[in-house]
């Protein structure tokens, strides 16, 4: 396997734009912690979990915080728009960036198709009648195109979703802070008489509510594929990561303590309205549940927007350092549009399985990204063991993030994954996950090792 050292640079994505401000980046960092994840997803788990739900978000937080902190110490000495991918070439050979690219590619392509069925769902709802399809078109149409033009198209998109996302969730936590306090008018406190069966599916219940927990974080990576896009990219994702900390406590943990307190875990609502909204209705403020509804529309758009970006830059990156078809690296206008076009259009294929072959190809291929977000964070963790010690030795001025108590939090955090794995396993749904992922992981790794060997010999 060849060495790569840390003098060498891998490619510094020259021929794409540097339009996003510090302003777009700050909000995407922001913006990007509020995902789809959390305003449609967290239901199931606390029907699960119950009150404990809380806890679950505090662990898998925990684990999402370093997994940050070490990708935030990577990119800010090595700012790319590969993010981990090219990362993991360097650190443990280019067979690792194919792998971690390419399955990160197939993850987001295939998000950008489920978050489009689910604004169209919430469009249907409002629009009785109106094809789902044709909205799902629509929002392909629009932001295929915001990203076809100059990446601050991108960037004042996600700062305006961002900024009404925070603001939502910011009121939300508010009134319900309000409400348990029984100062808002029209209400009484609930107390503590929804948290008293703290664990009602016990242990198992605990286990599946931090299954949910962990993948409702995903999108978390998109600011430092940004970052490298940006005016100032070290700046940027050392601000980015060092305020996630408080974001993850505040957004998740918060909300999720706010919302179990108000409503009983075990209310229907939870899971068929979703929490937010099931919570908000609970307080019987008049329209507040129908205008969390427009507020989780907007994060399934946002999510979009934000994963078409990530996808072209992901397979541009790739392609940069000779790991897929030249055709997409094609860059105009700073823009690499053929990456973006390949991008929207396997999501709209995805859409269009989910008409087609609802009962076989496209469970398969939801349970095969089941768990490509913890693949992608075990090759974060390998890849900053093995950089860390690089970057001290040759260019200790690139240490602009250091993980924090290196390299113990570091082992600490692939332990945790470990544990993850395990629990999967445990679990039939999430083993079926497991198993598919896996065999994407293998097949990815497989094709990456062959092509690193042949361009050896050449």
């Amino acid at each position: 396997m060849p060495h790569h050292s840390t003098t060498e640079t891998l490619p510094r994505d020259a021929s794409l734009s540097h339009g996003l401000k510090q302003r777009h980046l700050s909000m995407i960092a922001l913006g990007g912690v509020i995902g789809a994840g959390l305003f449609v997803g967290s239901g199931a788990g606390i029907a699960a979990a119950g009150p404990s739900i809380v806890v679950a978000y505090a662990l898998s937080g925990l684990l999402v915080m370093l997994v940050m902190r070490m990708l935030g110490e990577m990119s800010a000495a090595y700012p790319s728009s590969g993010s981990f991918s090219a990362h993991a070439e360097r650190a443990i050979g280019p067979w690792a960036g194919f792998t971690a690219g390419w399955s990160f590619w197939v993850l987001l392509c295939t998000a950008v198709g489920l978050e489009g069925i689910g604004a169209a769902k919430i469009v249907t709802g409002w629009l009785p009648g109106t094809p789902e399809w044709a909205w799902v078109a629509l929002f392909m149409l629009v932001f295929c195109g915001a990203n076809l033009t100059a990446v601050k198209n991108f960037g004042e998109f996600e700062f305006w979703f961002a900024a009404l996302k925070v603001a939502a969730i910011s009121l939300f936590l508010v009134l319900g802070v309000l409400a348990i306090a029984g100062v808002l008018p029209g209400t009484d406190s609930p107390g503590t008489s929804n948290l008293t069966d703290f664990l009602p599916g016990g242990g198992e219940g605990l286990v599946i509510g931090l299954l949910a927990s962990v993948f409702a974080y995903g999108g978390l990576e998109t600011v430092t594929i940004a970052a490298a896009e940006s005016e100032d990219p070290v700046r940027g994702v050392a601000s980015a990561v060092r305020t996630a900390m408080w974001r993850i406590a505040l957004f998740y943990v918060g909300s999720m303590a706010v919302i179990v307190t108000l409503v009983p875990w075990d209310s229907k609502e939870v899971v068929e309205k979703g929490p937010y909204v099931a919570a908000l209705d609970h307080l019987g403020i008049p329209g507040a549940g129908q205008l969390m509804n427009v507020v989780v529309f907007v994060a399934l758009l946002s999510a979009m927007n934000a994963n078409i970006y990530g996808s072209s830059r992901i397979a541009y990156s790739l392609v940069e350092r000779g790991q897929g078809p030249k055709v997409l690296g094609r860059v105009s206008g700073g823009v690499p549009r053929i990456a973006v076009l390949a991008s929207s259009v396997f999501g709209f294929a995805c859409v269009l399985l989910s008409y087609w072959r609802p009962d076989d190809v496209f469970p398969w291929l939801l349970n095969m990204i089941g768990a490509v977000i913890l693949v992608v964070w075990i090759l974060i963790a390998v890849s900053q063991l093995r950089l860390r010690g690089r970057l001290e030795r040759e260019a200790p001025e690139r240490l602009a993030v250091r993980m924090w108590a290196f390299p113990v939090l570091t082992w600490v955090a692939l332990a945790g994954m470990a544990a993850i794995f395990v629990l999967m396993a445990r679990e039939p749904d999430t083993r079926v996950q497991l198993l598919s992922t896996g065999g994407l992981t293998l097949f990815l790794a497989a094709v990456g090792y062959a092509w690193q060997r042949a361009r050896a010999r050449n």
